[in-house]
């Protein structure tokens, strides 16, 4: 079974509604998606020291939030990598900064010469400053206009994490133009009975539910026996204000979408119930 074109999607939902269960699903189900998380893009520049995982990690540490340019920049690098979306013209790039050669930071108590540290921290300062300020256009990717875009199947891939609100969503049509976002709706209070039944495995993220999910031995993880917990977030004063949060930002991010005419929305009890659904929704869209 294989896609005729190129599939561009999003999910989006209520924290709870299931959104990872049918991202694993689709994944599985058509083996030419790919999934592309903004939080997996940034852990792995951490993880891998660049400067830009440095900048991010800096930001991080400090209670701060990840710029949507950075998020943006980001995305776009991870696409053309992948040779999903490339410069409008034939001799634009996209510059990276780990590409750069400037993605080893130098460790404290180095042997390195100091013209050498210095002339690498100056070097990495002018790059990240320019990575971090340089408007949208910049790098050689819309200088000569929007990028081109892969229309090939393989080219298909699930975003997870961004875009959240309606001005990134503004934002990312500028690079690529999602062409299915799913809207998947469960109603408040069986999501509410579906996170009081939730424990995790906290070293792992294994998630466990007592009511259709459960762990084999009740409170311990299936794999290696430890103790699960429950998430300080999964209390409902908590969830009921995470939901709020949610509804006021997803309205207008929903409302971009129905204009762009690619917003669906599926609505069910259980994520079995939505699943069947989502997935003759692709095929209506993508194979038939």
């Amino acid at each position: 079974m294989r896609f005729r074109r190129a599939a561009r999607v999003i999910l989006i939902g209520a924290p709870g509604v299931g959104k990872g269960t049918q991202s694993e699903r689709l994944l599985r189900r058509f083996p030419q998606l790919s999934s592309i998380s903004s939080g997996d893009l940034l852990r792995h520049n951490v993880k891998h020291r660049t400067p830009l995982g440095i900048k991010v990690e800096n930001t991080i540490k400090s209670g701060g939030l990840v710029s949507d340019d950075l998020m943006l920049r980001l995305i776009s690098n991870e696409l053309h990598q992948r040779g999903w979306i490339f410069p409008a013209h034939p001799e634009g790039h996209v510059m990276t900064l780990a590409a750069a050669g400037l993605g080893a930071a130098t460790e404290p108590g180095s042997s390195s010469s100091s013209s050498s540290s210095n002339g690498s921290s100056a070097a990495l300062d002018a790059e990240t400053a320019a990575f971090l300020s340089s408007p949208a256009h910049a790098r050689g990717f819309h200088a000569y206009g929007p990028p081109r875009v892969n229309e090939d199947p393989s080219a298909s891939f699930l975003l997870d994490g961004f875009p959240r609100t309606a001005a990134q969503a503004d934002r990312l049509d500028d690079i690529v133009p999602i062409n299915l976002a799913v809207s998947i709706r469960t109603p408040l209070e069986v999501i509410m009975e579906r996170i009081g039944g939730r424990w995790v495995h906290e070293p792992s993220g294994r998630v466990y539910n007592t009511s259709y999910n459960p762990p084999r031995v009740p409170g311990r993880d299936d794999v290696t026996g430890e103790p699960l917990v429950r998430r300080a977030d999964d209390s409902e004063e908590v969830y009921r204000a995470r939901w709020e949060r949610f509804r006021e930002t997803s309205e207008p991010l929903l409302e971009h979408y129905a204009k762009k005419g690619v917003l669906w929305e599926v609505e069910g009890l259980s994520s079995d119930e939505i699943t069947p659904k989502l997935v003759r929704e692709f095929e209506r869209r993508f194979i038939d």
